[in-house]
């Protein structure tokens, strides 16, 4: 007895996967596609598809060829075109195998930039709102061919008939889907029309909409037969008699598809990848780091309204709508493939917006002005990692300082040496006693802006920029006389003592303006090392007291320092009274804590209340 080849048992032949439709047609509904609504965007963009092939056939054929024409009267919605069409052999490989495309066929791979669609499953996505699709064609390629209709249903089923010429008198494709009775918010004759005006208005294929009803108005304002959807190409396509007529159109058009008056509208135009477009800069200020989404169309196919990903992260003071012809949709054509031609393009638009702003730098003040005005912190976020914008732009941008809300260029004017702060408390403990004292000081605690400062010297080398540190500003303030500050001793000694659990010294100094009580010298780096000292000293003995013990350095000490000048200061030291001088110095302290307006400790925060409360209750036994 011979036994059989064991590679010819049934049990190891090749065999086909088996495809539940309704169950792929779930997963593209709930991971692939966004919306139901993109059923109607796959149509169109077969139909140009199948056109672009026919040109490509037929280079000579009438204009009149390449149009497409779509109805729905709310019981059908049908997509017509003249294209390619298919023969019989192309409905059983493409129609009914999933997930192959007619666009990948031999004939076609290349010449597949001329279509936008390149993955084979638009026609899946019908699915979405239809139990029966319906498709009659008629292949352009051989003279005498026969239509051939092919219906396909929900449960993964189809059929394909042969049929005589006469069904279809020229070649091309007819598609109808009977939509379901869950899915009329997506195939109502007024929400087709508007999907197609929505996805197609930039297509450079006529598109026209009958809604059956035989009149202008149709259902729902849709339309009436043979309204047009695409009835202009692009605005930045179009010609205009005057540089004023076409910048005031490009602005219309920014405003219609975004809602706002544009600021200014830039011209973009990258031939190397047929890119054309505009980018609308917004009006009002955005948040930081806030993208928004832009219009990218694929070959006049709108792809995406959310494309953050076409400009740099810098440039959120744009919102752009362009059309290309080289970038590289994603599997669902909603977004766009990360690579090298996007990664290029990028470069490109940024490259633009930068030379935008160097236009309106050198000839257009007004502009810059109110440019700079809306989007300072945008454009700041640019020149710390663009040299020429920084050279351009550096002296013009606004910073908080101690003469009020100006820019560098006029306060390196008054001030050749410029300081910073390292953070906005510092500044806000600060800024009223250095502009008293002459100290121009700009405040570095906004994102970029102390980086920034430190640059102004490569930009006007005859200024000095240094950080403020307490040191600086002490130097500045004059000291009391010897008589004075003995007769302070006493008071000073007890205000040391009640601070000195907020690691804080007491000086007596007389600065201007004479109406602010105290300051408090301190810095965030100081708080943190003597917090971590703190916790070093509490955690002494364990492994995580050796490793900060290890850290530990001497911590430089706060600094409340007393206004001579001020009335309220000059009572305060005369007081011989040791509770009621230790009250007043912690009342002190929190004053100018507050005024800081830093965060407050736990502690520091009962300190004050303590102290109004003891100063409240001194008050009443005096008054009674």
């Amino acid at each position: 007895m011979t036994l059989p080849d064991a590679a010819a048992t049934p049990a190891d032949a090749d065999r086909t996967f088996q495809v539940d439709l309704r169950g792929l047609v779930d997963l593209l509904s709930h991971h692939l596609y966004s919306s139901p609504r993109v059923y109607l965007r796959e149509l169109l963009q077969n139909a140009v598809d199948a056109l672009t092939a026919r040109r490509g056939l037929e280079p000579d054929a009438p204009a009149d060829v390449f149009g497409i024409r779509l109805y729905a009267d709310g019981s059908v919605v049908r997509v017509e075109d003249d294209g390619v069409g298919l023969t019989e052999a192309d409905v059983h490989t493409f129609l009914a195998t999933i997930g192959r495309s007619s666009k990948r066929a031999d004939r076609i791979a290349e010449q597949r930039g001329d279509f936008i669609g390149q993955f084979g499953i638009g026609l899946l996505s019908c699915f979405l709102v239809a139990d029966e699709i319906h498709v009659l064609s008629r292949s352009a390629r051989t003279p005498d061919a026969r239509a051939v209709e092919w219906r396909g249903r929900g449960d993964g089923s189809y059929t394909v008939r042969t049929l005589s010429a006469s069904a279809r008198p020229r070649p091309g494709t007819t598609v109808t889907l009977t939509p379901r009775a869950d899915t009329g918010e997506w195939t109502r004759p007024a929400q087709v029309h508007a999907l197609a005006r929505h996805f197609g208005s930039l297509l450079r294929h006529p598109v026209t909409f009958d809604d059956g009803t035989g009149g202008t108005g149709g259902a729902g304002g849709a339309g009436g037969p043979g309204a047009s959807v695409n009835p202009e190409p692009a605005p930045w396509a179009r010609t205009y008699p005057t540089p004023g007529a076409r910048s005031r159109a490009l602005a219309a058009y920014g405003e219609g598809v975004f809602g706002f008056k544009p600021l200014d509208t830039i011209e973009l135009d990258l031939p190397a990848v047929g890119l054309k477009g505009i980018a609308c800069v917004l009006p009002e200020a955005v948040p930081a780091g806030r993208r928004h989404g832009h219009r990218v169309h694929v070959k006049g196919m709108l792809l995406s309204e959310r494309a953050e990903e076409i400009l740099p992260e810098w440039a959120f003071f744009v919102r752009c709508v362009v059309d290309a012809e080289s970038l590289r949709p994603t599997a669902s054509r909603e977004a766009l493939y990360e690579d090298d031609t996007l990664a290029a393009v990028r470069d490109a638009l940024a490259e633009r917006l930068r030379a935008w702003i160097a236009r309106a730098a050198a000839s257009d003040p007004d502009l810059l002005a109110r440019f700079l005005q809306a989007h300072h912190l945008a454009v700041k976020s640019l020149a710390v990692h663009d040299d020429e914008i920084l050279r351009m732009l550096l002296p013009w941008l606004p910073f908080e300082t101690t003469d009020g809300h100006t820019t560098l260029d006029e306060f390196a004017r008054t001030h050749r040496t410029v300081l910073v702060t390292s953070s906005v408390e510092e500044f806000r403990q600060v800024a009223a006693i250095a502009s008293a004292a002459g100290l121009g000081v700009v405040n570095g605690g906004y994102t970029y802006d102390r980086e920034l400062v430190h640059r102004l010297p490569e930009i006007r080398s005859e200024v000095t920029v240094a950080d403020l540190d307490p040191a600086t500003l002490t130097a500045h303030l004059d000291p009391v006389d010897r008589e004075t500050e003995l007769a302070a001793t006493a008071y000073l000694a007890r205000a040391r003592d009640a601070l000195a659990v907020f690691d804080c010294d007491v000086a007596l100094r007389t600065f201007q303006p004479a109406s602010a009580p105290a300051l408090l010298v301190d810095s965030r780096e100081a708080r943190h090392e003597r917090t971590r000292s703190q916790l070093a000293r509490e955690q002494e003995g364990g492994l995580w007291g050796d490793i900060l013990g290890a850290l530990r350095q001497e911590a430089p000490r706060a600094q409340l320092i007393l206004n001579q000048l001020n009335p309220l200061v000059r009572a305060a030291v005369a007081i011989d009274e040791p509770e009621l001088a230790r009250t007043s110095a912690e009342a002190l302290y929190g004053q100018a804590a507050l005024l800081s307006r830093r965060p407050l400790r736990p502690a520091e925060s009962s300190l004050i209340n303590r102290s109004f409360l003891d100063l409240l209750a001194h008050a009443l036994r005096k008054d009674s």
